[in-house]
């Protein structure tokens, strides 16, 4: 039987949120942000849940989340680290058995199940892919003083969200290389296995409704979202 196993990161402080709050503990519709991805993968094929939270949070997690709402799947708590792959590689490390690792930022609130199936079945083929969605604008690239030096091709340009989806052994040897070799400059886990193993990810699409919480203006549209009042 395969092991599916998710991360979700909520180790965030959330600074452009003008929030003392975390953006993953604040609320839509009365639930914590973080609540809504970890609900979603309790209900989904996935069997077994790690969170990664903030320094001295997990406790509160616990409590408030897990223990709150019934979250029977998330097995382990783990503090993450202070950059996004250190969390991740603290999650990683805290699997003892999978097949497929599923890696979600918890500020993206509105996963779903669909978005969830077409991961992986694509992980099953290609053993690495990343859900995302085509550009609708156009994109610029400027130099440091903001000249435009090029214009990339809109049809060819993704806008990439999580989950990000691996064959566990081979997500852990890529974390495992860039801790090792302290490989800093990695913005996903899609450039880690990319950066390391030279391995090629295949792009699954996700929603542009899968946003992450990073402005106040966010909470707003995935209020929308998650009540299905969006016209």
């Amino acid at each position: 039987m395969e092991r599916h196993v998710a991360i979700v990161l909520a180790g965030g402080k959330g600074s452009r949120m003008q929030s003392e709050i975390p953006k993953q503990y604040m609320k839509i519709m009365d639930k914590p942000v973080l609540y809504y991805s970890l609900k979603c993968l309790e209900e989904s094929f996935i069997d077994e849940i790690i969170l990664v939270v903030g320094e001295k949070q997990e406790d509160y997690c616990q409590k408030e989340i897990v223990d709150q709402y019934h979250l029977k799947k998330v097995k382990k708590i783990v503090m993450g680290g202070a950059e996004r792959y250190h969390s991740v590689y603290a999650g990683l490390n805290a699997i003892e058995k999978a097949d497929y690792v599923y890696i979600h930022d918890g500020a993206r609130p509105v996963l779903t199940m669909d978005i969830l199936e077409r991961a992986k079945q694509e992980v099953r083929k290609s053993q690495a892919c990343a859900v995302g969605m085509p550009v609708k604008d156009t994109i610029k690239i400027v130099d440091v003083q903001q000249v435009v030096i090029d214009t990339p091709e809109r049809a060819k340009v993704w806008q990439v969200q999580t989950p990000q989806v691996f064959a566990f052994p081979l997500i852990k040897e890529a974390y495992d290389q860039v801790i090792q070799n302290q490989i800093a400059n990695v913005t996903d886990d899609a450039m880690v296995v990319e950066c390391t193993l030279q391995k090629k990810i295949t792009l699954v699409e996700g929603s542009y409704k899968n946003i992450k919480i990073t402005t106040p203006e966010d909470l707003d549209i995935a209020t929308l979202y998650l009540s299905g009042s969006e016209s």
